[in-house]
């Protein structure tokens, strides 16, 4: 009883002198985290993915779903629509300071890899393009280095492109597509 006491009045204590404190102050979104808020919305999706040398490209579409998390994350929740299946996947975007890069991440449903991106926005202010090594699409059990890369050719229209590196350091685009800015439901 004397133990449970004890506990009940040092927590309150505790809270006393919490509360004589200053709060700490919190960091507020930059103007890069500002950028990320272009993308807000919903967006029409279509892309081709090139499967092969002597294979025809494969055509996507669907849709993504676009918001800030605190002004400080862009969450980016996609539906693709490939082969007959529905693939999902999660996107974030936020800015570090601390790395003077923008960082993120990608998890989808037909893949177990958790992707970790960096990456910077061009002196245009209309692109950026995000870097990640994952797993070689083409060479089972090696990585590569992945590029993704998002333009606007207005607040309205955005070219999406995904290269890959290949063994020769050249960049090798296997989807590139369009996110069309939709209505918002009223």
């Amino acid at each position: 009883m004397f133990t449970k006491s004890f506990s009940l009045i040092f927590s309150m204590l505790m809270c006393v002198v919490a509360v004589g404190q200053e709060t700490p102050d919190f960091p507020t979104p930059g103007p890069e985290h500002e950028w990320l808020e272009k993308f807000v919305g919903n967006w029409a999706l279509t892309s081709k993915a090139k499967m092969g040398p002597d294979q025809p490209d494969l055509e996507c579409s669907g849709k993504m779903e676009c918001q800030m998390l605190g002004g400080f994350w862009l969450i980016n929740k996609m539906n693709n629509e490939m082969l007959g299946s529905t693939m999902k996947g999660v996107q974030t975007i936020g800015y570090d300071p601390a790395k003077k890069k923008y960082v993120g991440t990608w998890v989808d449903s037909v893949t177990s890899t958790f992707w970790v991106y960096e990456g910077t926005v061009n002196e245009a202010g209309n692109k950026i393009t995000l870097e990640a090594d994952g797993p070689n699409m083409m060479i089972p059990g090696e990585t590569s280095t992945f590029r993704d890369s998002y333009e606007f050719l207005s607040p309205d229209h955005v070219v999406v492109t995904s290269s890959m590196k290949g063994d020769n350091g050249e960049w090798i685009t296997f989807m590139s597509g369009d996110a069309k800015r939709i209505a918002d439901k009223e």
